[in-house]
């Protein structure tokens, strides 16, 4: 039986300094002032337009996301907030993220954010090589990563997380080790490590750069993830590794097939409405022009229910992510159906050490099956009912889905 899930939500800030080569997110370069105020007096609008049917339900995280939110002023931001407060029902324990750039702080900013209302900050050094963000289109330096830390550190927000990139044009294995080390030196509660990719649409897919062979990234990748083991981080999803009770709140409902809201350009949500036994995916317009042209319009967001046999792959394209898997349950509350439905191809998963089960309750991947987590992925597309074939792609698929621009 449907049941409604935990609630996010997501906010879309779509300006950045500069579009990085390698982003393929919604974010664009703005050649001035972004206009702060009336965006968030859209931003706010839109949630008024979303919330009657969510009214009761509480929202748990608040993700801040982009381009570059950093960008937005703490006055902004605390103004933001407070009309999410009117509009929904904030947890009072909510987890309150933000992603920032090295190159947008300001000494003392991350204080009054703080103050806004942010619990948590997501910060995107990427690598600490400065020729490496040369190479990446980084607006920031080496030495403005450590003053960030630094700032988050005067500002009491120990809850912070590094996103590092390895696999970069030109990299070592020491070269990414070294990335790696000093980020763990400055003691994040959480660090995003993930694969650089050449991703459709992004400078870099049109004129690539010489990247590390894939046995070479794969090293790197078992290099790193011995590393990180070692100073105490757990990995709990493809990419993200926490100090014990640190994980990410707001992605770990993304994992767990919840629910979220999505507002701002381009954003993305999931609803589910459990007496009509439906899931929606909505979307927002994603010029940031046209965003703000539908929403003065009072126009909803594009909705669209999931169709039953892609529920499976869409509840597995998140849950297999996770390290310690899902129960059968869950994917009976969060989808509808039976876990009957997933049990042939979880079996045929299982012959083949892609999966293992666990007290016949839950399911996780073995180390096998999240190395080849794509190939797993296609037993449950609903076009394909006997599932892939024994051979395997040879590069390993361990990209993040949740990779940040910032």
């Amino acid at each position: 039986m449907l049941t409604t899930p935990p609630l996010s939500l997501y906010v879309h800030f779509p300006w950045c300094v500069r579009k990085c080569p390698y982003c393929d997110f919604n974010s664009h370069a703005t050649s001035g002032a972004v206009p702060e105020q009336r965006y968030i007096d859209i931003l706010l609008r839109d949630l008024e337009q979303a919330a009657p049917r969510l009214a009761a339900r509480e929202l748990q995280s608040v993700f801040l996301g982009g381009g570059t939110p950093s960008l937005f002023s703490p006055q902004s931001m605390q103004t933001l907030l407070e009309g999410i407060r009117r509009s929904m029902h904030l947890a009072a324990d909510a987890e309150v993220t933000m992603e920032a750039n090295p190159g947008t702080i300001e000494r003392g900013r991350f204080a009054d954010y703080r103050s806004a209302g942010i619990t948590r900050v997501s910060l995107g050094a990427q690598s600490f090589e400065a020729r490496h963000l040369v190479a990446l289109g980084r607006i920031h330096s080496v030495a403005e990563t450590y003053r960030a830390v630094d700032e988050l550190a005067v500002a009491g927000i120990a809850n912070f997380n590094l996103d590092l990139m390895y696999g970069l044009p030109g990299q070592s294995l020491a070269e990414a080790r070294a990335d790696l080390e000093a980020a763990i030196a400055l003691e994040p509660a959480h660090l995003s490590h993930y694969q650089l990719t050449l991703e459709p649409g992004t400078a870099f897919f049109h004129a690539p750069p010489p990247l590390p062979a894939d046995d070479e990234t794969w090293e790197m990748q078992v290099e790193c993830q011995a590393l990180l083991a070692a100073h105490g981080f757990t990995q709990y999803e493809v990419s993200a590794y926490a100090k014990p009770d640190m994980q990410s709140r707001h992605n770990l409902n993304y994992w767990e097939f919840g629910d979220y809201v999505g507002i701002g350009a381009g954003a993305h949500g999931k609803i589910t409405l459990a007496p009509t036994a439906t899931i929606l995916r909505t979307v927002r317009a994603r010029s940031p022009k046209e965003y703000i042209a539908t929403v003065e319009r009072g126009e909803p967001a594009t909705e669209s229910a999931v169709p039953g046999d892609q529920l499976p792959f869409e509840f597995m394209l998140n849950a297999l992510r996770l390290r310690e898997g899902f129960a059968s349950a869950t994917f009976e509350a969060r989808t509808g159906l039976s876990a009957s439905i997933i049990d042939a191809p979880l079996r045929r998963a299982r012959d083949r050490a892609l999966v293992g089960e666990i007290d016949g309750q839950r399911w996780r991947c073995t180390d096998l099956g999240y190395r080849f987590l794509n190939n797993l992925l296609e037993y449950f597309l609903p076009e394909s009912p006997v599932g892939p074939q024994d051979s395997y792609s040879q590069a390993p698929t361990m990209e993040s889905a949740t990779k940040r621009c910032d």
